[in-house]
């Protein structure tokens, strides 16, 4: 379907521009993008875009967290606020849309409202999360929990792969954990979020429609395990007297492949997608193997049973080789669901807009899932040509990210007013 350009009121040729400029923060290659979390590679992007946040109207801040919020105040400056955002941190072998579609499109839809002249009235804030993605420290959506006070005990001790805590990130991008209750967000001062975000996955390429409306998000189940078994001479050691913890690893990764695969058809999925060896050599049996594991499904009792299914794989697999394990639990979110009142919005602004907008789950997480715990929220998913994210190759046209930004843009307006 097509919209007619006067339906069009947010600055398409803006938006576009926006997303241009921000994508050669970080580059790699032609169309990649690598902004780790806290790094100066991102406080270079949240310098830029701090600059159109202000251009809009909004006052800038970065909290405590790592997060960058703009704010623009409304008639009644006490309301809960109706807060929009996403992140501008991106995976190592990244791409240009992941994250910064949804924060740019946030500042486009309140520099449309101060064109307009129109003064909300509740306050609203366009926030970018710091490290939702979560690949620096193996933990994301880190600034979402941080204001909401849902911080793990170990999260600032949590380093990167060249030995940096996550609390020295903080401090060297100018944050302080000491002050964390500073940034924090009481309990009802949060009217709703909102957040675009591009697909990641086929189904509105095949469906061929630019936007979709969000029914829920797949709740994310995380660890990392350890293997450990004993190394040993490559060439002397017998296949049936081996500890080979490299074996057992792959064993277990069959063995969630397999598990996931029960229900043809069901939407879990599970990865395993960071591996390391010790002591990661040619010719030495592999005594120890840290890897992750991601479960995902938007059906929590589902999730539960390919759980303790798995469990039980890997207790098995290493008394078959000998094998010690550990399995640490990172994430362990719900399956969290959009409210009704806000997907019935989208509808409608959708029909007013000429646009037929199909419902669909989000395998992928996000900060919305996390402010699902302090408030209603809703997402819009922008089309991404053959699903492809987390890849340099993932793109989204301008027109249908201008689409899903009038959207939001709309959705925005409805939701401002204080009852």
């Amino acid at each position: 379907m097509t919209v007619k350009v006067e339906q069009i009121q947010i600055n398409s040729e803006r938006l576009n521009a926006h997303l241009q400029e921000l994508a050669e923060i970080g580059k790699i290659g032609e169309t990649g993008v690598c902004r780790p979390a806290l790094s100066p590679v991102e406080k270079e992007a949240f310098k830029l875009v701090s600059t159109w946040m202000e251009e809009a109207g909004m006052s800038v801040r970065i909290d405590h967290f790592g997060n960058l919020i703009g704010r623009i105040e409304g008639k009644d400056r006490k309301a809960p606020v109706l807060m929009i955002g996403s992140h501008l941190d991106s995976q190592p072998y990244g791409g240009r849309f992941d994250g910064p579609a949804g924060v740019l499109a946030g500042i486009e839809a309140v520099a449309t409202l101060k064109e307009q002249g129109i003064t909300p009235d509740r306050p609203i804030e366009v926030v970018s999360f710091c490290d939702e993605e979560g690949w620096r420290f193996n933990r994301g959506l880190f600034g979402s929990r941080g204001i909401l006070g849902k911080l793990d005990e170990g999260d600032l001790k949590r380093k990167d792969q060249d030995g940096v805590t996550r609390e020295q990130a903080l401090r060297d991008f100018g944050c302080d954990p000491a002050k964390f209750h500073e940034s924090q967000y009481q309990p009802g001062s949060i009217h709703a979020f909102l957040e675009l975000h591009i697909e990641q996955g086929p189904v509105l390429d095949k469906s061929n429609l630019p936007i979709g409306v969000v029914t829920g998000i797949s709740g994310p189940l995380w660890w990392t395990v350890k293997l450990k078994g004993f190394a040993g001479h490559a060439g002397s050691v017998p296949m049936g007297m081996r500890q080979d913890a490299m074996l057992g690893a792959s064993e277990i990764t069959l063995a969630l492949n397999r598990i996931v695969q029960q229900e043809p058809g069901a939407p879990t999925v599970g990865t395993v997608g960071h591996v390391q060896v010790f002591p990661n050599s040619r010719n030495i049996i592999a005594e120890e193997v840290t890897f992750t594991v991601d479960l995902r499904d938007i059906d929590q009792n589902r999730r539960d049973q390919y759980e303790k299914q798995l469990r039980q794989e890997i207790e098995e697999i290493c008394q078959k080789y000998q094998l010690n394990y550990e399995i640490q639990e990172d994430t362990n979110s719900e399956p969290r669901y959009c409210a009704d009142w806000i997907k019935e919005i989208m509808h409608d602004e959708s029909k007013e807009m000429g646009l037929e907008t199909p419902e669909l789950m989000s395998g992928p997480f996000h900060d919305a899932l996390m402010l699902s715990y302090a408030c209603d929220y809703g997402m819009i998913f922008v089309r991404c040509k053959d699903g492809i994210s987390h890849n340099p190759a993932e793109y989204s046209a301008p027109e249908d990210l201008a689409k899903g930004t009038e959207l939001l843009y709309r959705t925005m307006r409805r939701m401002m007013s204080v009852n």
